[in-house]
């Protein structure tokens, strides 16, 4: 049986295309779930088996570091795995999202290889 990924990005393009390299780096999830935002991600995290989480970092309403540090105070969400998938992977932004529990990031614009590179092993 796959798994299930949340992909939160304010971009609807962008989660159709981060989708489509999870497929094509040959990945299997079951269902993958979308979230414009943080908070849109939590009231997701309330309903749905989630296994792994890729989000954006800059968005509205809630930003990605935010998301981060709402789940890690949430006890049936924070053994999520979550990695950053933004443009924004400099080491201060990226050190802060690890700290909140983040495992890694992919660098926007990516390639289904570097998206096995980093989840492979989750999936």
């Amino acid at each position: 049986m796959g798994k299930n990924v949340l992909l939160v990005d304010d971009s609807s393009t962008m989660r159709k295309i981060v989708g489509r390299s999870l497929r094509q780096a040959g990945l299997d999830f079951d269902n993958i779930f979308e979230a414009a935002d943080g908070l849109e991600a939590l009231a997701l995290l309330e309903k749905e088996k989630v296994d792994v989480i890729l989000t954006d970092i800059n968005m509205p309403n809630m930003d990605g570091i935010s998301f981060l540090r709402e789940k890690a105070g949430r006890d049936a969400i924070k053994g999520i795995p979550a990695f950053v998938i933004s443009t924004e992977t400099g080491d201060d932004i990226i050190g802060e999202a690890k700290s909140l529990g983040a495992l890694g990031a992919i660098k926007k614009p990516f390639t289904p290889e570097k998206v096995n590179e980093v989840l492979g092993a989750l999936a």
